[in-house]
């Protein structure tokens, strides 16, 4: 059996003035290959984003994106720090491996809520809930998931803010 090498994801983004950490499972081969979260255009995170808060993320250079979001007390990471995946879908994970999230509450000690993008990334939402932290698993806004049009994915994540 050949064995399909470990892949490691991105750096978290976020800082002391984190409020709110969205999580994903593991970043897509798009977005592995440019070194930036949600990288495939046809993704809808950073649509729905910008849409939430009322700001045109979409339009800038990625490093100003993340300067935003962290200016909206947004943050961004992974559940994942590693996996074996053969294309992007997250049914053809294997091998997962968490990310370290001890020192979140040291790192962002104003975080109060996790979101997840997702059902993956969901199933880490009562570890976060046993941390102290509020929690919302969101619809994906990955391509692959069609069942929602983006107006329904988007009613959803305007929760993020509540």
């Amino acid at each position: 059996m050949i064995q399909t090498p470990l892949l490691s994801g991105l750096a978290p983004v976020l800082d002391a003035r984190t409020r709110i950490l969205i999580l994903g499972s593991f970043p897509g081969n798009a977005s592995l290959a440019a070194g930036q979260y949600y990288a495939h255009p046809r993704n809808h995170f950073w649509p729905l984003l910008s849409a939430v808060l009322d700001e045109d993320l979409v339009g800038l250079p990625y490093a100003q994106r993340l300067a935003r979001l962290l200016a909206h007390g947004v943050g961004l990471w992974d559940v994942l720090a590693a996996c074996a995946r053969e294309g992007s879908l997250d049914s053809a994970i294997r091998q997962a491996q968490a990310n370290q999230f001890d020192l979140l509450h040291e790192r962002c000690p104003q975080l109060r809520k996790a979101c997840f993008n997702g059902k993956t990334s969901g199933k880490f939402a009562p570890r976060f809930a046993a941390a102290g932290f509020d929690t919302l698993v969101l619809p994906s806004s990955s391509p692959a998931n069609a069942r929602s049009s983006f107006g329904q994915k988007l009613a959803e994540w305007r929760n993020i803010l509540l």
